[in-house]
């Protein structure tokens, strides 16, 4: 199997426990340091089971919110999760079915990485947006930042060295890091780039609840988990368990960090 045969994304209430309950936590913070506007026009990209597109719904007052998703299984959870404005269409995120310059802020949350061409994605959003209007995004920091899957993947290495040095997330998305992110924006003609990190904690009540949403088969370490034997799937259970520090009562506290970058299109001369 390749790289992407496990990045499985369809299942919007899977996703929930494994992700999503962060995601809506990083979100939150994203979006409070954009000082958005009340009245705006607003496109999700890329959004999933709907964390950032129901925090704009909630946070910031939009005249208008699209989601674009190319998962049916996605939008429907973010269709049912998400408040009016809001509405949601399935398509690309390199393709969008938007017009030129029709929106005041552009958005994608967690997505970006798993693009097959990530510059293309930025250029659509930046030609959606209309002169002056704000194009951000965040991605997880895969590398060091993000405690939970950092210590599975260091588990994995240490029962099946050679699927993890092929599938650890902090090796395949190299995006995933201020500068390329930076470099991104600033490729795609925008202005004022600042990229920043985004830290949320990461609460588990017990080990059961940080191991169950791998079984579940939503991205690239549940899928991996998802392919392998049952005796294998052990050996890495037991494996990851030594490596989490748990506390008296069994609850497991880590940390997640994103990077979040954004920029303005120029306004026309």
């Amino acid at each position: 199997m390749t790289e992407r045969d496990f990045d499985v994304w369809t299942a919007g209430n899977a996703y929930e426990r494994y992700m999503g309950r962060w995601s809506r936590l990083v979100a939150d913070e994203f979006l409070g340091r954009l000082a958005c506007a009340p009245d705006a026009r607003w496109l999700d990209i890329g959004c999933g089971s709907g964390a950032l597109t129901a925090t704009v719904a909630s946070r910031c007052r939009p005249r208008a919110l699209l989601g674009v998703e190319r998962s049916a299984g996605f939008a429907a959870a973010a269709r049912a999760n998400t408040p009016p404005p809001a509405h949601f269409v399935l398509a690309d995120a390199q393709a969008l079915p938007v017009a030129d310059a029709t929106v005041d802020a552009a958005v994608s949350g967690l997505v970006l990485n798993f693009l097959p061409d990530p510059a293309a994605a930025v250029a659509e959003a930046a030609r959606t947006v209309a002169p002056g209007g704000l194009v951000a995004a965040y991605v997880w920091d895969y590398a060091e930042g993000m405690g939970f899957l950092r210590h599975f993947w260091d588990a994995v290495a240490a029962v099946d060295p050679e699927s993890a040095a092929a599938l650890d997330e902090g090796r395949r998305f190299p995006l995933c890091r201020p500068a390329p992110l930076r470099a991104l924006w600033t490729a795609a003609g925008l202005t004022d780039v600042h990229v920043a990190p985004v830290e949320v904690p990461t609460a588990f009540g017990d080990f059961t609840d940080l191991w169950d949403p791998f079984l579940a088969g939503q991205g690239p370490a549940p899928g991996y988990v998802a392919a392998l034997a049952p005796a294998a799937r052990e050996r890495l259970r037991d494996e990851l368990r030594e490596r989490v520090p748990e506390g008296a009562d069994g609850s497991i506290a880590l940390r997640a960090r994103a990077w979040a970058v954004r920029g303005r299109k120029g306004a026309k001369t």
